[in-house]
Formats: C-alpha cells, structure tokens, sequence
C-alpha cells in the first residue's frame, strides 16, 4: 500500500511535466515556434515540401500590403475574367459580383475570411503589371515568389495567387511559419485575420449600394485560447492545413500544419500544439 502511495504521490509531481510532453499528431508535417524571439518549440517534417492549398493566400495579402503608397480604400472593378476562373476552376468565392467596385480593403477582408478566390484573383490583376489579366497575375505571382526568398523561405515555391496549384506550387510547414510571422507585424493584417464576420458594401454599375453577405471567417479556432489567426487551406490533394498565431498571458506561439487527414484533426493539432506551446515557454 505504502509503495503505491508514494508512486500515486510521483506520478501526481510529475504531471506539471507532463504538459510539456511533445504532443503526437496526424497532420504529416507540422512546425511551432515561439512568435516573440522565432524559436522553434516543435518539429514534424518541418522541411518537407507539400501542397499549401488557400495557406497561400497569407503570401498574397503580403505582397499587397507592402505596395508603396498602397490606398486600401482604393476602388478596383470586378471583371468578368475573375467569375470565369471561378468557374472553371470551381473554386471557393467570396460571392463578389461582375462590374462591382469593391476596395482593396474589402477584398482583404473577402479573400481571407471567406477563402474567395475571387477577391485574390482582383487583388493579383490590380498589383501585378503588364496589358493582359494573364500577364499581370502571373507578375504578381513573381513578386510572391521574389517575397518568399527575401523572408527565407528556401523550401517555398508559388505558381498561384490563391493555392489552386498548377503544379508547382509547395511550401513547408517552417516557411509558412515565417511568412506568418512576418505578415501579422502588420496592423491591418492581423486585424483582418482576427475577424469573425464581416459584411462589405459595394458599388454597382449603376452606383447604388449592395449590401453582400456576411462573410464568416473559415478558421473556427479564432478566439479559443488567445488564437488570433491566421488562414485554413484544404484541397483533395492538400487535405486540411492551418496557420495558426496565438497569444495568451504575454506568451505568443506561432506555427503550421499541413495535410491533416480531416477539419476534426487539423483542428485537436493546431489545440495540442497551442497547449505545448505556450506550456514550453512558461
């Protein structure tokens, strides 16, 4: 009885340590950092290449918020060319509409809480350069790519504006750690990503005013446990990933995960991860 009490009393002083055990996940690839000093807390595959589905859309709004000069209230029109894509390629909208005039701001707020294709699309034809659509997206997708390398992300590589790959389009889950790192330095940035909802006026062709549907950010973790972001991705190839930053007691934590089997497990990862995290900084 005596041996089992101080075993019962051994196991209850270990359990503080316990909670920094390094959590198992099923997500293939994984990455947690320390969001204040960049340290890395948790590797999984951490290096290795994979498809980052709508994740990708976090390098798009960087590279639009580092324009010199940039007007977020600029106006920019809606082409018939984005709902083609749409179409085609049977991609995720934020329900933006042909001929509407829609800010830069707004289109932040549609790309990243609704996941639109569409409103990454606009924002990639308005930043890019050149006298087609095709050319200036593909320019954009330069800049994401020259953006990349300066951050260091030496695993990284874009051949879309919004995920949909061509063929080429990978990141790993420590690249994508630093971009996150890297875009929530900007105010406008990590208030977009830290919304819930947000509902958009428009302006048609005839200048009237359309009230469009609450967009309802897709990262449902938003506000457990100090979560403020950053973007879901999910694809049939890519399965379920999550970039996620939270801040609790003063204690930040950053990190990835990518090709998780399903929404459930992406979601009891990214829960762990936090956990661990903030439990290895304290």
């Amino acid at each position: 009885m005596t041996t089992g009490a101080v075993l019962a009393t051994g196991a209850l002083t270990a359990a503080p340590a316990q909670a920094a055990t390094a959590p198992t996940i099923s997500s293939k690839g994984a990455f947690l950092m320390n969001g204040t000093n960049g340290k890395t807390l948790f590797t999984k595959s951490a290096d290795t290449k994979r498809l980052t589905a709508s994740t990708t859309k976090i390098m798009t709004a960087k590279v639009v918020l580092s324009q010199p000069n940039l007007n977020l209230d600029a106006k920019v029109t809606i082409k018939g060319a984005v709902s083609d894509y749409i179409v085609s390629k049977g991609a995720s909208s934020a329900g933006l509409i042909v001929g509407d005039k829609v800010t830069v701001r707004q289109l932040l707020y549609g790309m990243m809480l609704k996941s639109g294709c569409d409103a990454a699309m606009t924002l990639a034809d308005k930043f890019g350069s050149g006298s087609t659509v095709a050319a200036r997206t593909k320019k954009f997708i330069g800049k994401m790519n020259t953006m990349a390398k300066s951050l260091g992300m030496t695993n990284t590589h874009f051949d879309s504006f919004d995920g949909i790959s061509n063929g080429a389009n990978h990141s790993t889950p420590r690249d994508l750690t630093k971009l996150a790192r890297s875009a929530m330095k900007s105010s406008t940035f990590k208030t977009v990503v830290k919304t819930k909802k947000y509902t958009a006026k428009t302006i048609t062709k005839t200048g009237s005013i359309r009230t469009m549907a609450e967009w309802k950010n897709t990262n449902l973790l938003l506000g457990w446990n100090g979560t403020l972001g950053v973007k879901t991705g999910s694809g049939t190839e890519a399965k379920y990933c999550l970039v996620f930053a939270a801040t609790k007691n003063g204690e930040s934590v950053m990190g990835t995960v990518l090709t998780a089997p399903n929404e459930a497990k992406r979601t009891e990862d990214v829960k762990k991860l936090i956990n661990y995290g903030y439990a290895k900084i304290s």
